[in-house]
């Protein structure tokens, strides 16, 4: 089995979401396969695609996917990786983990890119209160304590002000991802 290191998150940007950018995860996964990313494994309907890259470098993954998603279904998305390392370290380094708060209240978005820190800055902490976020890195930490729906701090607004693209997935499923991919055996038969 390779090593656990090699194993990699790609989070791709608003699939299936709303009925735009539809995209067959299983057709996607065969696409992947016969493009040379074997054994590639997806989690949910939104995007979420575990797989080993081999020595391909992070961007060039990226934009490898979505070449064939671009070739194959027409879309232009955008494709965020994560190292199984870096996955683990976001779950470990959230800030916003507090007692009584729920994994859907809280969400984890995915910057290709580590922002301006003058962009940082432009952001607005009381855009929506009650709901709080925090930069780190190449990610948001984002509570909204009444639910994502209706907040003024959504992906556009990080987004816009940012200038960076990004994805976000509810912390329930930022920490189904991260034990996924540390527990997953390639080439091991399973739920794709």
């Amino acid at each position: 089995m390779p090593e656990t290191a090699s194993r990699v998150l790609a989070l791709l940007r608003g699939v299936n979401v709303a009925g735009r950018s539809m995209l067959s995860m299983a057709e996607l996964k065969s696409q992947l396969d016969a493009s040379g990313l074997p054994d590639v494994r997806t989690h949910l309907n939104s995007g979420n695609l575990l797989l080993l890259p081999g020595s391909t470098d992070p961007k060039e993954l990226a934009r490898l996917i979505q070449q064939v998603i671009r070739d194959h279904f027409d879309l232009q998305i955008g494709v965020i990786i994560r190292t199984r390392e870096e996955l683990e370290d976001v779950v470990a380094s959230n800030p916003l983990l507090e007692p009584g708060v729920t994994g859907t209240q809280l969400h984890g978005i995915f910057l290709a890119e580590t922002p301006d820190e003058r962009q940082v800055a432009d952001l607005d902490p009381d855009r929506s209160p009650p709901d709080r976020f925090v930069v780190s890195g190449k990610e948001i930490y984002v509570h909204y304590p009444r639910g994502s729906g209706r907040s003024k701090l959504n992906l556009d607004y990080f987004e816009r002000t940012l200038d960076v693209i990004g994805t976000a997935r509810n912390w329930n499923t930022v920490t189904r991802l991260s034990e996924m991919l540390n527990r997953w055996e390639p080439g091991v038969s399973g739920r794709r």
